[in-house]
């Protein structure tokens, strides 16, 4: 089996590697700038399967992977900030709160398609004014789902996580582990 990671995320490269070492990255041209679900949850899945639905119509032998995370608070989404404001807008709002992180997961190959959700539940600690705009000033928070990343930096602010880990950096390793095995 011919493993595509749809993905340019570095998170989602370095995570799969735990899984196997046999997969070739090829991002996904998919436009998510229109895609619309009813919930975030929904809409993480939906853009899974938009970009493996995307890479996998130009690799139709191929078993390809599409995943995408977002951060859902008080029901709004926060994808990724579109600049220093944006992230403080959303850190802001984090501080001190329970926040969801989603990671849809779709694999196709052919015909055969495979889809899931994870969601993993976040809590940050209150973040003080110097340590949110020390954070704002490296280069962390700004190509990451809700401005942050937990394997980084932002390790600071987490108080508790209910759920996995590495859902939260972008892929959930033990789901999508299991996923491929029942997809051969």
């Amino acid at each position: 089996m011919s493993l595509i990671l749809a993905s340019g995320s570095p998170r989602r490269k370095e995570l799969l590697a735990l899984i196997t070492p046999e997969y070739t990255v090829l991002p996904s041209d998919f436009d998510e700038s229109t895609l619309t679900a009813p919930t975030p949850r929904e809409l993480a899945l939906a853009l899974a399967r938009g970009k493996c639905g995307a890479a996998a119509a130009l690799h139709p032998g191929d078993t390809v992977l599409g995943c995408d995370t977002v951060v859902e608070f008080g029901g709004r989404v926060f994808g990724k900030p579109r600049d220093k404001e944006d992230a403080r807008r959303m850190l802001t709002a984090l501080s001190g709160a329970d926040h969801w992180v989603h990671t849809g997961v779709c694999l196709r190959r052919g015909e055969r398609e495979l889809c899931e959700t994870a969601s993993t539940r976040v809590r940050f600690y209150p973040i003080p004014a110097a340590e949110l705009e020390a954070y704002l000033n490296t280069d962390e928070p700004y190509d990451k789902a809700g401005g942050y990343g937990i394997q980084g930096r932002a390790a600071l602010f987490c108080e508790e996580i209910e759920g996995c880990y590495y859902n939260v950096m972008g892929l959930p390793v033990s789901r999508v582990a299991r996923m491929l095995k029942n997809f051969e």
